[in-house]
């Protein structure tokens, strides 16, 4: 007889700059890794496991995101204790925010859910070195209204295959942006971050490898003059090789929010 197992959503942030991502890897702390240990410590003799929702990239931090916890035998007694006893043994720069339970039909892979991202930079005068976990600084100049009508031709149905790490070839290139737009900073803020700052907010369903970091890329050699509009245009087509090859710094791109739908 199978024991009986339940099922909980976590929704967690965290500062990615020390860290090499979620997915767990020997040698190398991860948010994965260091969520496991954790429970290890605070469910002895329990048998558990945790599934993510998406597996942000090393230096890749998140003000919102989700991973399913499955726990056999026995059902948490008090959800808001277990969430304060899950903080306080927490590292400082992992928080859980809220915990429900959920029941087994749900999948957090799975089940329908937008994205939303959001790239943090500035450009001009090097910042203060406090703003280097969050923010990507340019000392260049750059044309920012230009960078504005780049990041409105990601919007919609396209294909991404020029925008993403090449992969075995099994992946599914087309994906639907919903919503792309450079805006000027008031999201996040600092005293010590630039008068100035600007953030590229990409909504969706999902995202290939490395896709949002190659949308910025490009939008930063666009604002330099390197590539134009139609250079764009025409890599979102799914007929023509032209892979952009500039990845913005992974320290600048926040997971701002996930929601189930």
């Amino acid at each position: 007889m199978q024991p009986k197992r339940f099922y909980y959503l976590i929704k967690i942030q965290y500062l990615g700059y020390r860290l090499h991502g979620w997915q767990r890897q020997p040698g190398f702390k991860t948010i994965e890794g260091l969520i496991k240990k954790t429970f290890k410590f605070i469910l002895p003799d329990r048998r558990f496991k945790i599934l993510g929702s998406s597996r942000t990239d090393a230096m890749v931090s998140a003000n919102e995101s989700a991973f399913e916890l499955f726990l056999e035998e026995e059902p948490l007694e008090d959800l808001p204790e277990f969430l304060k006893l899950l903080n306080k043994n927490l590292p400082p720069d992992i928080k859980a925010l809220e915990i429900q339970e959920v029941d087994g039909k749900f999948n957090i892979i799975q089940d329908s859910k937008q994205k939303e991202y959001h790239y943090l930079f500035s450009f001009g005068d090097k910042n203060h070195p406090f703003c280097a976990p969050l923010m990507t600084n340019l000392q260049d100049t750059l044309d920012i209204e230009l960078m504005k009508e780049g990041a409105k031709l990601f919007e919609g149905l396209h294909h991404f295959q020029n925008f993403c790490v090449r992969s075995s070839g099994k992946s599914l290139y087309e994906r639907d942006v919903v919503f792309s737009e450079i805006q000027e900073n008031s999201i996040y803020t600092a005293n010590f971050f630039p008068e100035k700052s600007y953030v590229l907010v990409v909504k969706g369903s999902g995202f290939l490898r490395y896709q949002i970091r190659l949308m910025m890329g490009t939008l930063i050699q666009l604002g330099k003059g390197e590539l134009g509009l139609k250079d764009i245009e025409r890599s979102l087509k799914a007929d023509l090789d032209n892979q952009m090859t500039y990845i913005a710094p992974a320290s600048g791109l926040i997971l701002h929010k996930i929601e189930f739908i």
